[in-house]
């Protein structure tokens, strides 16, 4: 297949994306497992790369009707260098929380960039980190051994915890994936809730319409990760109602996506529908009041607050909490004076 593409000088491809295949995997064309597994890249952007001989499969191209198998190893090489991303310390201001030789947990602003990439190549949080750990001999910022356990988007704010050693970040990342982790998060949604608390479970798997954003499918479906959130109802405000979220697994966009496939888009999640009049009346004035609750919060109104896990050295129960940031707060008190005159 390989001769198909002599006329390229492979020396002068440089690899921007890999990814090996994993071992349950089943026969699938390269073009739709990439389009899986690479964000904001389309089929239609997978398949002229694959004409152009710029997928490989271990080593050599191949086309789009290839079918990966476990344990391939899947390249996209160009002929371009890949943007640097090499991480270089830069003097952001960094919430520290708690901090010891072993960890630290730290609360991220919205509106603050977890990791670059994306066009976002500097001023992101773990660029902060890595000033704050500046003097660390034994942290390397560009070392996946070490650093951010989890993430949150960008515009969630919230606690994040930080593995200083491979030894507290093996521990802790085995913490997350055995769902021995207790996380919480505070979100207002469109809607009211017929029960007090619930159940959400669906696999969660990138949107083939639209690939900036996650879908839903059924738990027993090939498609998506298994994802699990568990809500209660914290307040009520007719339209729209505070929950509590906890997540038992931590898929990306979790909570947008179940609360989007439950009926209940987040507030102001444009991504997710939650940017427009879902509830409520009919009236001019009604909707000025929603534009206003916008622009008091022009964000998906969804917080980090709680995050608990075992020591990775000592074993001792670690629990944190975080008071909601000022915009939600603001939201949160003119929901409940709109409520007001209104019971």
């Amino acid at each position: 297949m390989a001769d198909d593409y002599d006329f390229y000088d492979e020396e002068q491809l440089y690899e921007h994306f890999r990814i090996e295949v994993d071992a349950g995997q089943v026969p699938l064309r390269v073009d739709k497992y990439l389009s899986e597994h690479m964000q904001h890249q389309t089929r239609n952007r997978i398949q002229a790369a694959a004409e152009a001989g710029f997928i490989h499969v271990n080593g050599k191209p191949v086309k789009s009707n290839y079918k990966v198998r476990p344990a391939d190893v899947v390249t996209l090489m160009l002929d371009r260098p890949h943007f640097d991303t090499t991480i270089e310390p830069e003097d952001i201001p960094l919430d520290v929380r708690y901090e010891d030789d072993d960890l630290m947990v730290v609360y991220k602003p919205a509106g603050m960039v977890v990791h670059p990439g994306c066009g976002n190549f500097h001023g992101t949080l773990v660029h902060a980190i890595a000033w704050h750990l500046r003097n660390l001999p034994t942290y390397d910022p560009n070392d996946p051994q070490v650093g951010l356990v989890h993430r949150i988007d960008k515009d969630t704010s919230g606690l994040l915890v930080v593995a200083k050693t491979p030894e507290a970040k093996t521990s802790l990342g085995k913490q997350f994936f055995n769902h021995e982790t207790h996380r919480s998060y505070v979100a207002l949604v469109w809607g009211n809730f017929v029960e007090d608390e619930g159940r959400i479970e669906g696999n969660i798997g990138r949107d083939p319409k639209d690939r900036l954003r996650m879908a839903v499918f059924p738990p027993q479906s090939e498609t998506g990760k298994p994802a699990i959130t568990h809500y209660r109802v914290l307040e009520r405000y007719g339209y729209t109602t505070l929950v509590e979220c906890r997540l038992e697994t931590g898929r990306t966009h979790q909570i947008r996506a179940h609360m989007k496939h439950i009926g209940h888009p987040l507030f102001a999640d444009e991504r997710y529908g939650g940017s427009e009049v879902l509830r409520g009346e009919r009236t001019a004035s009604y909707r000025a009041y929603i534009q206003n609750c916008f622009k008091l919060c022009p964000r998906q109104v969804l917080h980090a607050r709680t995050l608990g896990f075992r020591h990775p050295r000592t074993g001792q129960q670690l629990d944190f909490n975080s008071d909601l940031p000022d915009d939600m707060q603001a939201l949160i008190s003119k929901w409940r004076n709109y409520l007001r005159p209104h019971t």
